[in-house]
């Protein structure tokens, strides 16, 4: 963690919140974006800024990071180093779907009106194949920063720093787009608190992955522009803060799915950036948008205290500290199963599943019990572990090539691994290890699965600490 503190700006970071106008007060930040190239660009004229400066946290860093080390070059990863970590294979199975659920009614009273679920759809197929490894991995280009494939992003967006890249397609057959949300933003170095943001969001419909993700412009008003904005060149903060938290400094997104056209987003309120890889979250709740992620809200029916005492309009269930951080996965049966895992990066992952109409309603949740073997209703209490920690943040998809489940997350080395499974609940496969954290000695989190890529060609996001910004890796199964 760098020693010099690197805050935002909070004034220019006022939102909608279910009708209402909310301030926001920063968090404590931790990398250090502003020791390279942007760090003396100065802001066109007319760019808000201000906001109170507090010392640095490196809560987010990963424990093993070098914030020294250099960047990493484009192209392949050496093999031959990823190989002396790992002799495990990734082994082909049997598709199996759960079966078609009863879909219960939507309740009377809902704040937004939800899609009905999508029809199951057939079973894939179910050849067996031979065993295989990991495959191999390249580093594509950068997602964010000044070698962003699209242009600088603190030009186009003021955006000079930012983490994790969660991607999700956006459900809209005629304005098809990938969604991308990241974490804790920083803009122009040289104002003051160097326009801190919560969150930001890009959109893109580019499908030539081998060349990078390019971005189209952002706007203040269109939908389906590169980027929701506040001003021209200037993205905006999109979850916004329900200030439900006696003591809040983060609103972290951590997935995204949509249903029909409605978009939605899970995210957790952070209390504390305690140590490297190691956080404290008030709660977890899901917000939502009916205008492809231009504007957002807070559905309060979704939120999850994680602790007794940490919110005190909602009560807490046990069990709800095992869902602070989420990655959904959408079915073919009519849910979206919602993955779990504890604050931090060093629990157990969980998972849960609901009629997809039914999302932001924790009262139709079901939680995968292993001892029983089945799914029980509305405790999260009765949750099994389906994959051993330490589990990072993670993503979930169904794979059309090995005609199995997948999930990618960093292990306990910060190493990005992936297992298998024939069912969303599992069982699980063991770890199949993608990329080594000694290749990025900067210190990498976040691997984000894209939704265009559920074959032989996995492209995923990846943070690097170092840097501050997110990159885009390719995998090729053998």
């Amino acid at each position: 963690m760098s020693p010099r503190p690197r805050i935002a700006s909070v004034a220019l970071t006022a939102a909608v919140v279910l009708g209402g106008a909310v301030g926001i007060a920063p968090p404590r930040a931790a990398a250090e974006p502003c020791t390279g190239p942007n760090a003396g660009v100065l802001p066109p004229n007319g760019v808000p800024s201000s906001g109170v400066m507090r010392p640095p946290s490196g809560g987010h860093r990963p424990s093993n990071a070098n914030d020294k080390a250099p960047l990493p070059t484009l192209g392949k990863l050496s093999r031959s180093l990823l190989s002396a970590f790992t002799q495990g294979t990734v082994q082909q199975q049997a598709g199996v779907l759960p079966g078609t659920p009863r879909v219960p009614q939507p309740p009377v009273q809902q704040r937004v009106t939800q899609p009905a679920p999508a029809a199951a759809q057939p079973q894939p197929g179910a050849e067996p194949a031979p065993a295989i490894d990991a495959g191999t991995t390249s580093l594509v280009g950068w997602v964010t920063g000044d070698q962003s494939a699209g242009g600088d992003t603190l030009q186009r967006f003021g955006i000079s720093g930012t983490d994790l890249g969660i991607m999700w397609d956006n459900g809209d057959p005629v304005n098809n787009q990938v969604l991308m949300m990241f974490g804790d933003t920083y803009g122009y170095c040289a104002t003051p608190n160097q326009q801190w943001r919560y969150n930001t969001m890009f959109r893109t419909n580019d499908r030539t992955l081998s060349h990078g993700i390019h971005i189209p412009p952002g706007s203040v008003t269109n939908p389906y522009s590169g980027s929701p904005e506040w001003q021209p060149n200037l993205a905006k903060q999109t979850i916004p803060t329900i200030r439900w938290a006696p003591v809040e400094k983060g609103i972290i997104p951590t997935s995204g799915v949509s249903v029909g056209k409605t978009q939605y987003a899970s995210f957790m309120s952070i209390k504390n950036w305690d140590s490297a890889g190691a956080w404290t979250t008030n709660y977890s709740a899901i917000a939502v948008s009916n205008d492809n992620g231009q504007n957002w809200g807070v559905y309060p029916s979704s939120v999850r205290p994680m602790a007794p005492d940490s919110v005190s309009r909602v009560a807490y269930m046990p069990g709800n500290e095992n869902f602070q951080q989420g990655a959904f996965l959408k079915g073919s049966d009519g849910y979206i199963y919602s993955y779990g895992t504890p604050s931090g990066r060093v629990g157990n992952a969980y998972v849960s599943r609901v009629p997809q109409n039914l999302l932001p309603d924790m009262s139709k949740y079901e939680y995968w019990n292993n001892e029983s073997q089945s799914w029980v209703p509305n405790n999260p209490g009765a949750a099994s572990p389906i994959i051993p920690g330490p589990v990072g943040e993670m993503s979930v998809q169904y794979n059309t090539y090995l005609k199995q489940y997948l999930a990618m997350y960093c292990n306990n080395l910060s190493d990005v691994v992936i297992r298998t499974a024939p069912t969303p609940q599992g069982p699980w496969g063991p770890e199949q290890l993608v990329v080594s954290s000694q290749q990025f000695p900067g210190g990498v989190y976040a691997p984000y699965l894209h939704p265009w890529s559920n074959g032989r060609d996995l492209y995923f996001t990846l943070s690097l600490w170092s840097a501050y910004n997110v990159m885009l890796l390719h995998t090729v199964l053998p």
